[in-house]
C-alpha cells in the first residue's frame, strides 16, 4: 500500500510518549522463554519516533504486568520494499524469526502463501476484545483459507478535499457534497471557466506514482462501478481476477477526462514520482488545487514542526466523500490499507507474542497510537469515543467513510495486477491508448501475471 507518513508527535503526545532509545538485537525468538521479541518498521527519519516510543511504553506495561517475562524491541530500519526484503529473510528461520511483526496489508497474503506466519485464529476466538474491531479491518488481515493471520493496528481511508476559497470563486458551495462522478467532473470543469491559474483537480495516474495511481485513483473509481455487493477486481468464489469490463472502462474513462479535458495538472506533472509531496507541500497550502482525490493522512504534513506547517487547513479546506458513479447504493465509496501485527510461523514464544498484541490493543493503548500516528480507528469503541473524534479536524470524517470502505485483494498476484492497472492508466492519461486498448492491454497482462486464473464479468 502507499505508506502514509508517519506523523509528527505533538507536544502533548511528545509528553504522554516517553521517549527511549531502542536497539537492534540478534538471535532467534526460541532462545529465551521468557523474552518475547518484537520486530517492527523503524522510520528512516531518525527525527521520527513514533512507533520507538509507543512501543516503549507498551514494552513498560508489558513487563509490569508479567513478572518475569521481558520484551526485546527488533526495529529494522529501512524503506518499504527493503523491509519487506529483510522481513521475510527473518521469518525463513526458527534462528531469525522474531515472535511478533509488523505486516503490511498490502503483502501479507505473500507472506501467508509462503507459510511465514501462524493463524491466530484459537487466539482471537478467547479474546472478548476481537468483537470490537470492525469486519472490514478484520478481512484485511485473512488468508485465502479464511484463517486470520494478524491484528490490524488502525486503517487509513480516502476522499475529497476541496479548496473553499477556490469554490466560492467558481460559483461553487462550501459544503460541496457531490452525488456522482459527473457532480465531481461539472465542479472541475467550473473551477477551469472561473478559476483561471489554479489546477482543478488532481486524481494520481501512472507508473511512477505506483500503487497510489492504483488505489487512491483507479480503485476509488472501480469499486464505485457497482452496488458495493461485489467485488469489482476479484471474484472471491472462483478465486479469479476478474477482466477489463465495463466498469474498469468506466473507471479508466474518467481519468482519460480529467486530462484530455485538461481539468487535471500537466500530464508531466501528473507523472512525476514527486507529486504527492507537490499536493500535500505546495498546491493545497498554496491555493493552487481545487479537489484533491486523496487520503485522509494528509494533515500529519501539516502539524508543527512538519517542514510544511499550515494550522489554517481545516479553515481552507472542506471534506467530501467520493460519490459512487451515478450514486448509486451505498452512495459513497474509500478504499483503505493499513498494517497488522502477525505471529510468525517459527516463532519461539507465540503465546507471549499474543499476550503482547492483547497489551497493544486495549482500547486506551490503541486510540493512544491511532492518535499518535494520525490513523483510523478499527475498533467501534475508539471510534465512538469524543476524545478520538475530536483529537484532530478531520478525524472523525473520515472514520465514518469505514462504514463504505473496501480493502484491495491483496493476494500473492496483487502487485503485479496493481502495476498492470498503472499502465493502463499512464496510457489514457498521455492519450498514447485509447480506453479500449487500455483495458484489453490490461487483461491480456492479467492474464500473464495470473497464470491465466481470470474471469470475464
Amino acid at each position: 500500500m502507499p505508506v502514509r507518513p508517519t506523523a509528527a508527535l505533538t507536544p502533548f503526545l511528545a509528553l504522554v510518549l516517553a521517549a527511549t532509545t531502542l536497539t537492534a538485537c540478534g538471535g532467534g525468538s526460541g532462545s529465551d522463554p521468557d523474552t518475547v521479541k518484537v520486530s517492527f518498521k523503524q522510520s528512516t527519519d531518525n527525527s521520527v519516533k513514533v512507533m520507538d516510543t509507543y512501543l516503549a511504553d507498551i514494552k513498560k506495561q508489558f513487563e509490569k504486568a508479567h513478572p518475569g517475562k521481558k520484551v526485546e524491541l527488533v526495529p529494522i530500519k529501512a524503506p518499504d520494499s527493503e523491509y519487506y526484503t529483510k522481513l521475510q529473510q527473518m521469518l525463513r528461520s526458527p534462528k531469525t524469526a522474531p515472535d511478533l511483526v509488523y505486516e503490511d496489508t498490502f503483502l501479507i497474503n505473500s507472506d501467508i502463501t509462503s507459510g511465514y506466519l501462524k493463524p491466530l485464529d484459537a487466539y482471537l476466538a478467547k479474546w472478548p476484545d476481537w468483537n470490537r474491531f470492525i469486519d472490514t479491518a478484520k478481512a484485511a488481515a485473512k488468508g485465502e483459507d479464511g484463517k486470520t493471520y494478524g491484528v490490524p493496528d488502525g486503517t487509513d481511508t480516502r476522499g475529497l478535499w476541496f479548496d473553499k476559497a477556490v469554490f466560492a470563486k467558481a460559483g461553487l458551495p462550501a459544503d460541496w457534497q457531490p452525488k456522482t462522478w459527473n457532480d465531481v467532473l461539472s465542479a472541475a470543469r467550473a473551477i477551469k471557466k472561473k478559476v483561471p491559474g489554479v489546477i482543478p483537480l488532481n486524481v494520481y495516474t501512472g507508473k511512477p506514482v505506483g500503487e497510489a495511481a492504483t488505489m487512491q485513483t483507479f480503485e476509488m473509481l472501480l469499486y464505485g462501478t457497482n452496488d458495493g455487493g461485489t467485488d469489482p477486481l476479484y471474484d472471491k468464489n472462483t478465486k479469479k481476477w476478474i477482466a477489463g469490463g465495463k466498469g474498469f472502462e468506466d473507471a479508466l474513462r474518467f481519468v482519460e477526462t480529467v486530462y484530455k479535458e485538461k481539468l487535471g495538472p500537466d500530464v508531466a506533472d501528473a507523472l512525476d514520482p514527486n507529486v504527492m509531496t507537490r499536493v500535500r507541500g505546495e498546491w493545497l497550502p498554496k491555493g493552487e488545487l481545487g479537489i484533491a482525490l486523496d487520503g485522509s493522512w494528509l494533515p500529519q504534513d501539516w502539524l508543527p514542526g512538519s517542514g510544511h506547517e499550515w494550522p489554517e487547513w481545516s479553515k481552507k479546506l472542506g471534506l467530501a466523500a467520493m460519490p459512487t458513479q451515478h450514486g448509486q447504493a451505498p452512495g459513497k465509496v474509500s478504499m483503505s490499507g493499513g498494517w497488522t501485527w502477525a505471529v510468525p510461523a517459527k516463532a519461539g514464544n507465540p503465546d507471549l507474542a499474543f499476550e503482547f498484541v492483547k497489551t497493544m490493543q486495549t482500547k486506551a493503548n490503541a486510540q493512544k497510537w491511532y492518535v499518535a500516528n494520525s490513523g483510523i480507528a478499527v475498533r467501534e469503541d475508539v471510534a465512538k469515543d469524543p476524545a478520538y473524534a475530536t483529537a484532530q479536524p478531520g478525524i472523525k470524517f473520515f472514520t465514518d467513510l469505514v462504514r463504505s470502505t473496501h480493502y484491495r485483494p491483496a493476494y500473492p498476484a496483487y502487485p503485479k495486477v496493481s502495476t498492470a492497472i498503472q499502465e493502463a492508466m499512464e496510457g489514457v492519461t498521455t492519450g498514447d491508448t485509447t480506453v479500449d486498448e487500455a483495458a484489453r492491454g490490461y487483461t491480456d497482462a492479467l492474464k500473464d501475471a495470473t497464470d491465466n486464473q481470470v474471469v470475464e464479468r
